[in-house]
């Protein structure tokens, strides 16, 4: 005999959905429409709804589970892939702020590492990067001069952290740096999981003259582990249109920081 859960068929169905995104980190419209035999109405409606209460991220055609949800830091090759078309629309907008003759600071991250990509046909800029898999993604643009710092590398992040790192970047002056991050909040500002990439962030920012701080809509209002910065030590932001009805948004527009959002489709 079936136990009575008090639970209604829907609430059962979007119960199962979060459970299978917890063990496989994604789901399609497709595959919740099979695995649940419900109408593709039903499955977007079932994320829309698991979605205002926190319990997943929609992306294009289906849903990720919250990175916060999964416990630890996560590695680059873990979050390569989520939320890949609101980071691209978030790299897309950080390039454009780039113009010939600028020395861009990357720091290490997903959405850096795309902005990297972007920034492949450039010409005449120079890079400075503390990240080895940002260094290699441009080693071979002939219009892109790749300034890679030593340390010791974190094998999650490919980040060069440690003493050497920080003596290398106090030697160097940057125009615009573009920093991933963990979390950004109103008080503790912006934040990431490592201290070791924290004080390398803080270095970066030290020497560059405009920072932005780059991510997608997810981060907003979470706090990680480590300080790094103030909010007010920002120039910008630049993340993407899933964040525009956020509170914080409007609080540092209000203070005079620039802001960017990146526009992306969904379904």
């Amino acid at each position: 005999m079936e136990q009575d859960t008090g639970l209604s068929k829907g609430e059962r169905r979007r119960q199962l959905i979060v459970n299978t995104l917890k063990r496989q980190g994604k789901l399609s419209i497709q595959e919740i429409v099979e695995l649940f035999d419900c109408s593709e109405a039903t499955a977007r409606r079932d994320l829309d709804l698991l979605e205002k209460k926190g319990a997943l991220i929609r992306n294009l055609g289906g849903a990720l589970l919250d990175p916060s949800m999964m416990g630890g830091e996560q590695s680059f090759i873990e979050k390569k892939e989520l939320l890949l078309y609101e980071k691209e629309a978030v790299a897309m907008k950080a390039a454009s702020l780039v113009e010939e003759g600028d020395s861009i600071g990357l720091t290490g991250g997903t959405t850096t590492y795309l902005i990297a990509r972007a920034l492949k046909e450039f010409e005449g800029i120079t890079v400075v990067t503390n990240a080895v898999n940002i260094a290699m993604e441009l080693a071979d643009c002939d219009g892109v001069q790749v300034l890679l710092t030593g340390g010791v590398m974190r094998r999650k992040s490919y980040e060069l952290c440690g003493p050497l790192a920080e003596k290398v970047l106090e030697s160097i002056n940057i125009n615009k740096m573009f920093m991933g991050i963990d979390g950004i909040a109103a008080e503790r500002g912006v934040t990431t999981y490592s201290e070791l990439e924290a004080e390398i962030a803080r270095l970066m920012m030290r020497r560059s003259l405009q920072t932005y701080a780059v991510f997608d809509y997810t981060k907003l209002g979470k706090t990680s582990l480590f300080p790094i910065a103030p909010l007010s030590s920002l120039h910008g932001c630049i993340t993407n249109e899933g964040a525009h009805n956020q509170p914080l948004l409007e609080r540092m527009r209000k203070q005079g920081m620039e802001l960017h959002l990146a526009g992306e489709e969904r379904t």
